[in-house]
């Protein structure tokens, strides 16, 4: 179940830090992290786009609340969440990378997938 893992942090710890996260992967696209990390940064991203779908003024309100910059709110609705229009779900990928060398945490690249939809001919 998506939110329910505490990744060894206070509650407003690790809701920053998944802010700071889903922050800069809709800026840059991808992240590399721990397994763990992606996986609750794939819950609130993709809860993200989805309001990012509906494209009003209340879910913009809602995206700025979250989402740690205005500019990236605006890549959100302008460029981001346009491109997953006939998607339901599913918007990021996520793949192991195997684990990190210091500690042997198991490392993961979270990346948006790309839009574009094959369609078969």
């Amino acid at each position: 179940m998506p939110g329910t893992r505490k990744l060894g942090r206070t509650t407003a710890h690790r809701n920053a830090m998944l802010r700071g996260m889903v922050t800069y992967l809709l800026e840059n696209g991808s992240i590399e992290t721990t397994l763990t990390r992606a996986k609750e940064v794939r819950a609130m991203a993709e809860k993200m786009i989805t309001l990012g779908k509906k494209n009003t003024l209340a879910t913009k309100r809602q995206a700025l609340a979250y989402i740690t910059k205005r500019d990236v709110v605006v890549k959100l609705f302008d460029d981001i969440a346009p491109k997953y229009a006939d998607r339901n779900g599913g918007y990021t990928q996520i793949y192991k990378l195997g684990p990190r060398r210091g500690d042997a945490a198991e490392m993961a690249l979270i990346k948006l997938i790309d839009a574009e939809v094959k369609t078969e001919e």
